[in-house]
């Protein structure tokens, strides 16, 4: 199943004290490129989140945002330990009656010694995680709906490309009965006027020109060309992701393109030959958005 590498979702899950809201988007890329900003009190699941993600997003440019919103604003308020202020400011007035410095401020040196205020962001509990992990699950389930959504798109494109260089095939098949004749009579005329008719070995002449035409024979590039169409649109319909797998197709439709082409040895031909590499342009430049 044809899947986009572009992609966007958002979820939202919240209890009686905190909301998480999480946003996924991306873009296309070789490898899975991943950017995760998170607050500080959830900081412990990064991994978790990078786990998930390389497992259910596998490949792309990958932005993960997540921010919080509490309900109750004193529950990440910070909290003062107040026996431990106490004893930071005791033991600092006894040092600046010593010294004899009675213009310190010493509240505020007490109130900055470790371990004095504690931010209550950083604490969080197991349901909050299960919160944070919920929201992040729905917004993956948005995410990967939008990128079945683009695939849809994508693959009826590549679909209607492909097929179209299948008729240019077809085209080439209805003009290359005339092909071999004008290539035998402008090889003929040549000859004649070059070396004059009656000093040419007509045995010798067949078997070199049978020789030659054998190789601009285009039968099995045309064959090989079908093939390979063919297989390419039956992949665009497996229910694997296949983005790597279409474009391994592709280039070897473009090998036979190509061949097709330097073979041709016909104008006609090598016109639909053209305007086949500009279709297989235009899927090479799709399948670069395809998972």
């Amino acid at each position: 199943m044809i899947k986009s590498m572009t992609g966007y979702g958002v979820g939202s899950k919240e209890n009686e004290q905190v909301k998480y809201t999480v946003e996924i988007k991306s873009l296309n890329s070789k490898f899975l490129e991943l950017g995760i900003r998170l607050p500080k009190a959830v900081s412990d699941k990064e991994l978790t989140l990078r786990g998930e993600c390389s497992k259910l997003i596998e490949r792309g440019k990958v932005n993960v945002m997540i921010s919080s919103e509490y309900t109750d604003q004193t529950a990440k308020a910070s909290t003062i330990n107040g026996d431990l202020l106490k004893k930071y400011y005791t033991q600092l007035q006894e040092i600046a009656f010593q010294v004899g410095d009675k213009q310190a401020s010493l509240f505020d040196l007490a109130l900055n010694m470790p371990e004095v205020v504690t931010n209550n962001e950083d604490e969080v509990d197991e349901e909050e995680g299960k919160i944070l992990m919920a929201a992040f699950h729905q917004a993956i389930e948005k995410f990967n709906t939008f990128r079945l959504d683009e695939g849809k798109v994508l693959k009826s494109d590549l679909e209607s490309r492909v097929k179209m260089i299948l008729s240019f095939l077809l085209e080439v098949e209805s003009i290359e009965g005339d092909r071999i004749p004008l290539i035998r009579e402008r090889i003929s005329q040549y000859m004649d006027d070059t070396v004059g008719k009656e000093h040419i070995d007509k045995n010798r002449f067949e078997q070199e020109l049978i020789f030659y035409i054998d190789k601009l024979d285009i039968t099995e590039e045309k064959v090989r060309l079908k093939s390979h169409c063919n297989y390419f649109l039956e992949a665009l319909t497996a229910t694997d992701s296949n983005g790597k797998k279409l474009g391994f197709i592709s280039q070897e439709m473009g090998r036979e393109i190509n061949t097709l082409g330097s073979k041709a040895n016909h104008a006609g031909i090598q016109q639909i030959v053209v305007r086949m590499k500009e279709e297989l342009e235009k899927v090479k430049e799709q399948l670069l958005n395809v998972l």
